[in-house]
């Protein structure tokens, strides 16, 4: 881009030269133009590198800040990934206590349940027994 810049800058000065070779007032003209617009084209070209220069930084930048944010979501979702896995292990914890718990519960109460047949088995049995002493 500089140099096409600088192509078109001297093919204008060589044009304009050689139209005005009769006048050398003009052709001094001419020149000092001629410098005027090299020298504008060379800070264009300054300017436009620097506005590439700061494109790419800018660019560079919010590569980084994406990568950066990428990075902290990863880390949050396994974060996240790993607090689910140790509220279902809990869960699962606490699942297995409440049947151990109610396996107790269920012997306690088969073995009260049998208890209470016998007890009821006896007092129907000395029922019996007083009735058949009564009569």
């Amino acid at each position: 881009m500089k140099k096409l810049f600088l192509s078109i800058a001297f093919v204008l000065a060589l044009g304009l030269t050689f139209t005005s070779c009769k006048d050398k007032k003009a052709s001094e003209e001419v020149e000092e133009t001629m410098t005027e617009v090299v020298k504008n084209t060379e800070d264009v070209m300054d300017d436009a590198k620097n506005a590439v220069d700061n494109a790419k930084e800018a660019g560079n930048e919010l590569i980084a800040n994406a990568e950066k944010a990428l990075m902290e979501a990863q880390e949050e979702a396994k974060n996240a990934v790993g607090d689910a896995k140790i509220a279902a292990e809990k869960k699962v914890e606490e699942a297995k206590k409440a049947l151990e718990e109610l396996k107790v519960l269920s012997k306690e109460s088969i073995e009260k349940a049998k208890n209470a047949m016998d007890d009821t088995k006896n007092d129907v049995n000395k029922a019996a027994d007083m009735l058949e002493n009564k009569n």
